[in-house]
Parts: C-alpha cells; structure tokens; sequence
C-alpha cells in the first residue's frame, strides 16, 4: 500500500521552530519529486517547497525563502521540512507530495499535520 504519512506538527509559538518528516512507504520513490504544501482555512492549498530525488535541486515559495529548509534521506526514503521563525500566518495543514518526474499521474499526497503558530 502507497503511503506517505506525516508526523511533527504541532503548536508552537512565533519565533520558534518545527521540523515535519514526511514517510513515504509502499513502492519504489525513485525519480520522484517531493514536496511540502500547506493549506490554511479559507484558503488554497498553495507549495511550500519542493525537492528533487537526487536533493540538488530546491524550490521555495516566497513566504518561507531562508526560513525554511527542505531535505531529504532517500535511504529512508523521508523528507524533513525544518522551519525556523515561524509566523502566525504559517499556521495551516501541512501536506506531503510525492509525484514522479516523468509519470505526472503518478501523484501521492499524505493525509496532513497540523502546524498552528500562536502570537
């Protein structure tokens, strides 16, 4: 069974740091891209980072540039989001992606952690 299952969310407040991790599970995760999306109430499910299978290439939305931290540990195929000065504003549902590189149909979400910054 396909799986990526989410852990490290929490409450925390402004300033402070979290690190998500992302499991992924059930096939073979090479040649795929992972990412980190966040959804707040009311609002679109928007990208948050992303990182190729090989980890040499990143990509950050603009709210989290130099704040957050994507990696990953394709031996344990996990992905790790570390967040440094965290805002009220990061507060949302945070999603773990997976989708292959050359099979675009091939596209995997996690079920979410939950990350509320208080003020």
């Amino acid at each position: 069974q396909v799986q990526l299952a989410e852990s490290g969310g929490g409450l925390v407040q402004a300033g402070g740091s979290l690190t998500l991790s992302c499991a992924a599970s059930g096939r073979t995760w090479s040649n795929f891209k992972m990412g980190w999306y966040r959804q707040a109430p009311e609002k679109e499910r928007e990208l948050v980072a992303a990182i190729s299978w090989s980890g040499g290439a990143t990509d950050y939305a603009d709210s989290v540039k130099g704040r957050f931290t994507i990696s990953r540990d394709n031996a344990k195929d996990t992905v790790y989001l570390r967040m440094n000065s965290l805002k009220p504003e990061d507060t949302a549902i945070y999603y773990c992606n997976a989708v292959h590189k050359v099979i675009p149909s091939l596209n995997y979400w996690g079920p979410g952690t939950q990350v509320t910054v208080s003020s």
